[in-house]
């Protein structure tokens, strides 16, 4: 008699459970059913362009975000650049300066001066400047550049060779300590703002640029790896993989200016930060997510209605 009832419950659309011995002919209401959304997966954070996770990241990041990345990393080197300037190249020059005679120019393509035997002027770790007239090489430094003053040119030598640079015959400057103080002293600070803004703006005009040339590896990349990249993400996901080489090269001239590092040092992380770059280039986009495949869900012959398409088999 019990089992009728059921039975008739059954065929009334009264409500029972599913199991081994009877079952309910309807679904219970599901959260989407009931206008409540379901929580999305969340994107990863993009803050730290120090990883290839890290720069694929950016590539599903605003561009706000990642300007204002490449901007505190621009800010950064600028800062290092003129730490640099100050205190390991700009003390040297002031010292040379006061060693300079009360009398001299340039004119004509020619120096002018009481100076005529071979003088070192001043010299650092860094950097050395010294007066030979004839380039006799009497005065040799063990500093990583020297810039030596020859009768109608200037000879720039390091350890990665020399350049030479002739007095322009049209034009005079002054070549005196006289002179060259006070407007050295008044310049200093100038020279040091516009080595900082000059670095920072060089840096995110050559980044913009480098962008618009790498954004297309990273999509094919992406392309073949099957990764959802499109246009803007790989663009945004190239700028981010340029940071880690700005960093490793900022990192290589502040330890060149506490002298841990020599130039030919400096010079191989120079070359280091390029590679880098490349390497990220084409290890990040790996990182990014997956392209899903669309493909419609089967519809629920118990339902009559299609399940979500974040529940579809994979």
């Amino acid at each position: 008699m019990a089992e009728r009832r059921l039975r008739r419950a059954a065929v009334s659309g009264g409500f029972h459970f599913q199991s081994s011995i009877f079952y309910l002919p309807f679904s219970c209401p599901s959260a989407n059913s009931q206008g409540v959304n379901e929580p999305s997966p969340s994107k990863p954070f993009a803050w730290e362009p120090l990883t290839p996770p890290g720069v694929a990241a950016f590539g599903g990041a605003s561009w706000g975000r990642l300007w204002l990345v490449q901007l505190l990393v621009a800010l950064l080197a600028a800062t290092t650049i003129v730490w640099f300037l100050k205190t390991a190249s700009f003390p040297v020059v002031g010292a040379a300066i006061r060693e300079l005679p009360a009398q001299g120019e340039i004119r004509d393509g020619k120096l002018n001066g009481p100076i005529t035997a071979p003088q070192l002027l001043a010299e650092n770790r860094f950097l050395a400047f010294v007066v030979d007239l004839e380039h006799a090489g009497q005065v040799r430094s063990p500093a990583q550049v020297q810039v030596e003053f020859g009768r109608h040119d200037i000879y720039l030598l390091s350890l990665l060779g020399y350049s030479r640079i002739e007095y322009p015959a049209d034009r005079s400057f002054v070549f005196n300590r006289l002179d060259l103080e006070p407007k050295w002293g008044a310049w200093q600070p100038p020279v040091l703002w516009l080595a900082f803004g000059a670095t920072v703006a060089g840096l995110m005009l050559s980044w913009a640029l480098l962008t618009m040339v790498y954004f297309l590896p990273v999509w094919l990349v992406g392309f073949f790896a099957n990764r959802n990249l499109n246009l803007s993400a790989s663009g945004k996901l190239a700028g981010a993989a340029l940071m880690p080489g700005a960093l490793l090269l900022t990192t290589a001239i502040f330890f060149y200016g506490l002298g841990a590092l020599d130039l030919v040092q400096l010079a191989a992380a120079f070359a280091a930060h390029l590679l880098i770059g490349w390497i990220y280039l084409c290890a990040a986009p790996l990182f990014a997510p997956r392209l899903e495949l669309a493909t419609a869900p089967p519809k629920n012959p118990f339902t009559g209605t299609r399940p979500p398409a974040d529940s579809a088999p994979k």
